[in-house]
């Protein structure tokens, strides 16, 4: 992945020269502008990931450029440098929105110093905005289980985590397709950037347009203020597209420039804009046959498949199972306030001799009836309750409940076994209490009657 973008804008070329060479020489890429219109033409074109701003320019100073800049990207720090520095013009400098106001002679150790603090606040951002936590988001990892199919899996994932080219995932619904591309997130090259999602199924053309590269005030009937895209916010990390197969052709074109020229357009906008990010698509339809179909494009699908990733099925893995199930276990146990929950040997046996054309989804799915049906921290068999020919028959009276309750049902047990005190029933399920009171609402349970 190619360096930071650093955007240096000064009517002096002596001074850009030098900076950009000191810059250069640390595995910064720069741009350079000499007048405020010009630098609004750099800042649309390259996407820096943060400015070098002289205060005064032939057709301007800073103050009157720097709300221009922050219409454009209101993220990107601007550092502002100065011959006259005062302590009233570096608080409005400030108020306008620069990250830093230094005065000239700049020491450049000291600038490069300013710009990696300036940038890091800047990713920081960038991860908050694209709902990207520290902590793992993951259920399962990838690679739960000892089967040939998923060692194989795990050797291929290995040799392609630190590539930059763009990954195709192939598998079932519900196989795991995005926890796989969120561990080769995780371990690859741009981990400490940001990860944005998108499930692309029964999405209109609009709403994928506008979600992946935004669009500007008064773009169409509705967009009542500026809205940066998923393109935008992923800017150097990686974008996740789920289900590609079900993308509208136009915007498969545009996807296609995006990954080609590493440029896109905002909806309503008349700039291109600069932007880097890694590609990872998944999906469980034959793109060969969409491609000969012609619902899906032969150039695109050429660029993003690459490096194909096939998720086995979990009828391919039974041996997988039991591991899979006591993460799974572990995990919804914790969530649902029951600690340690384990399967009896027949429950297992059942689990492994289920076809499962949910795959890991409708495992868990089965897995989180048993524990709300339960009154047993070991399930057995009659607890778990399958979908098709091997399933179960729950009890009449549960058969067609829904999780939701389900959910409810074991809220009012908690309430009644902790005699409906609020605060030890809401340790016992393992959430604040404040979500406690919520779901009471959201159930329609009174305590009174618990």
């Amino acid at each position: 992945m190619a360096g930071p973008v650093i955007l240096v804008i000064d009517d002096d070329a002596d001074v850009r020269s030098g900076i950009r060479d000191f810059l250069e020489a640390q595995g910064y890429e720069v741009e350079e502008a000499d007048s405020g219109r010009r630098a609004e033409e750099a800042f649309r074109a390259s996407a820096p990931d943060a400015a070098v701003l002289d205060y005064r320019l032939p057709d301007g100073d800073a103050l009157t450029l720097l709300p221009r800049l922050k219409g454009i990207d209101p993220v990107v720090p601007v550092v502002i440098l100065t011959d006259h520095g005062s302590i009233d013009l570096a608080v409005r400098a400030i108020k306008e929105g620069a990250e830093q106001f230094l005065t000239k002679p700049v020491e450049l150790p000291s600038l490069l110093v300013i710009l990696q603090r300036v940038m890091e606040v800047r990713r920081e951002r960038q991860r908050e905005l694209a709902g990207r936590s520290r902590e793992s988001r993951e259920e399962v990892a990838p690679f739960v289980g000892t089967s040939a199919a998923i060692r194989d899996l795990e050797e291929q994932a290995g040799k392609v985590v630190g590539a930059e080219s763009p990954i195709l995932i192939q598998g079932e619904t519900g196989t795991g397709k995005g926890v796989l591309a969120r561990w080769l997130h995780a371990h690859g090259p741009r981990s400490n950037e940001a990860f944005v999602d998108l499930n692309c199924a029964g999405l209109s053309r609009e709403f994928v347009e506008t979600e992946l590269f935004g669009h500007e005030r008064g773009a169409f009937t509705g967009a009542v203020s500026r809205k940066l895209g998923l393109l935008e916010v992923a800017h150097r990390g990686t974008v996740f597209l789920d289900e590609i197969g079900d993308l509208n052709l136009e915007v498969q074109a545009k996807l296609l420039k995006v990954l080609e020229e590493k440029r896109f357009r905002r909806l309503g906008d008349i700039h291109d804009r600069r932007v880097n990010i890694r590609l990872i698509a998944a999906t469980h339809h034959d793109l060969g046959r969409l491609v000969r179909e012609k619902r899906f494009r032969s150039d695109l699908y050429f660029r993003i498949s690459t490096v194909p990733l096939v998720v086995p099925p979990l009828r391919e893995r039974a041996a997988d199972i039991p591991l899979l199930a006591r993460g799974l276990l572990a995990r919804l146990g914790h969530e649902l306030g029951r600690g340690e929950v384990r399967l009896a040997p027949e429950a297992e046996r059942a689990l492994q001799e289920h076809p499962w054309p949910g795959n890991i989804r409708e495992l868990r799915n089965v897995l989180e009836h048993g524990i709300l049906l339960s009154q047993r921290n070991v399930l057995e068999r009659r607890d778990l309750r399958f979908e098709g020919p091997s399933g179960a028959v729950p009890p009449a009276d549960e058969a067609a409940l829904t999780l939701s309750e389900l959910e409810r049902r074991h809220i009012e047990r908690v309430l009644r076994q902790e005699q409906g005190h609020v605060q030890r029933a809401a340790r016992r399920l393992g959430i604040p209490r404040s979500t406690l009171y919520q779901k009471l609402k959201q159930h329609g349970i009174e305590l009174s009657r618990v």
